[in-house]
Formats: C-alpha cells, sequence, structure tokens
C-alpha cells in the first residue's frame, strides 16, 4: 500500500537556456533555528535536503549575546554558538548547507523552481521557507557598537538581563507596544521613543500600554 507519493526530481543538474538547473528533492531557504531544525528531520528522513542560508547564516540569533530560554542549555549560551552547534547536526545527519539568498520563486507548474542569487535555478520536490524575520534598526552607528550590550531587537529574548533597570523601546506600533508591555513587567520604567505625539498602535493596544503603571 503506498502511501506516501513518490518524489519526481533525483540529486544532480540539468541545462536550461544555457543555464545550469541544480535539481534537489528538498530546498529549504532560511538557516535560522526553523531553517536548521528542518534541515534535521528531512535529512532523518533521507530527503537529502540543501539548505540555502540567505545573508545572514544562523539568522537574528548570531547577533544576540546570551540565550538562557532555549531548551537543552542549563548554563545558557551565546547566539552564534548554538546557530552553531544546530548547523552542525544538521550537516552530521547528511544536510548540505550553501551560502545564497533566494531572490525568485516560481511556483506556478509543476516544478517548483527557486532562483538564487538572481541567477542560479534550484529545481525541488519540496520547498520549506524559513526565511524569519529582520529586525529594523534606526541604522545609527552606536546601534552595531552596543548590540547584544544594551541595545536588542527582542524583548522577549534579552528583556530578562535589563531586569529593574530603566529602558526605552523606539516605535509606536503594535509591534513596539507589545515590547514595552512585555517589558513593563521586568523593568523599573519604560519609555516609549515615538516620532509624534500620538502612537499608531491599535486601540486596543494603546489602552494596554495606558493602564501600566510603568
Amino acid at each position: 500500500m503506498a502511501v506516501f507519493k513518490n518524489l519526481d526530481l533525483q540529486p544532480g543538474a540539468e541545462t536550461v537556456d544555457n543555464k545550469t538547473v541544480e535539481k534537489v528533492r528538498c530546498l529549504i531557504i532560511g538557516s535560522g533555528p526553523a531553517g536548521y531544525t528542518a534541515a534535521i528531520y528531512a535529512a532523518r528522513a533521507n530527503l537529502k535536503p540543501v539548505l540555502y542560508t540567505g545573508m545572514q547564516m544562523g539568522g537574528q540569533l548570531t547577533t544576540t549575546t546570551e540565550v538562557d530560554n532555549f531548551p537543552g542549555y542549563p548554563d545558557g549560551i551565546t547566539g552564534p554558538v548554538m546557530m552553531e552547534d544546530l548547523r552542525r547536526q544538521a550537516e552530521r545527519f547528511g544536510a548540505e548547507i550553501k551560502f545564497g539568498t533566494a531572490t525568485e520563486a516560481d511556483f506556478s507548474g509543476e516544478k517548483r523552481r527557486v532562483t538564487i542569487d538572481g541567477s542560479n535555478l534550484v529545481d525541488a520536490d519540496v520547498i520549506i521557507i524559513a526565511t524569519g524575520a529582520t529586525a529594523k534598526y534606526l541604522g545609527i552607528e552606536a546601534e552595531q557598537k552596543y548590540a547584544g550590550m544594551g541595545v536588542s531587537a527582542c524583548a522577549t529574548c534579552d528583556g530578562f538581563f535589563y531586569k529593574q533597570k530603566d529602558v526605552a523601546v523606539v516605535g509606536g506600533g503594535d509591534t513596539a507596544a507589545e515590547e514595552a508591555t512585555y517589558l513593563a513587567g521586568l523593568c523599573n520604567k519604560v519609555y516609549m521613543i515615538v516620532r509624534r505625539n500620538v502612537l499608531r498602535a491599535s486601540k486596543a493596544m494603546q489602552d494596554i500600554v495606558g493602564a501600566s503603571d510603568s
């Protein structure tokens, strides 16, 4: 009894319009925790996954100094080291990790085709998109200098390190309001820095922020 559909593509390459098309069974886009976890499971299922890292290998966690809320690390671990551990684990089971950024995708036909770095073509039976998110910084020099040492883009990740301290959240939308609300339960005082004299956040989030004592 056939339970699973056979995968059509076999790993290899072919040439289309003078371009080499890489053929893989399982393509994973993104190299954060989700991407590497997908690679581990796909490799253990003998799908021979190929993972393209994106511009920032390891994702946002590579910019985090201490990670204390990830299971399996009782003494904590730095973000870069944790992501290196996940990469090595994926490779141990046979996942192939490649540096490159997906710039275009075509899922309209039978073949699922992704363009890497604007020129390299990849056809896959299965595509797992694990691109995650990118923090929106202000673009000032001090952000890079003090990243992980007072400057953070994730209240849930790093809020604990600023317990009982005065902190500031830049922004007035829903995301900023949610981060400020979370920090209000940890920090002594939370300031919200906005460009206008009103918040852009939804009315519900504004009410929550306004009800906070911090």
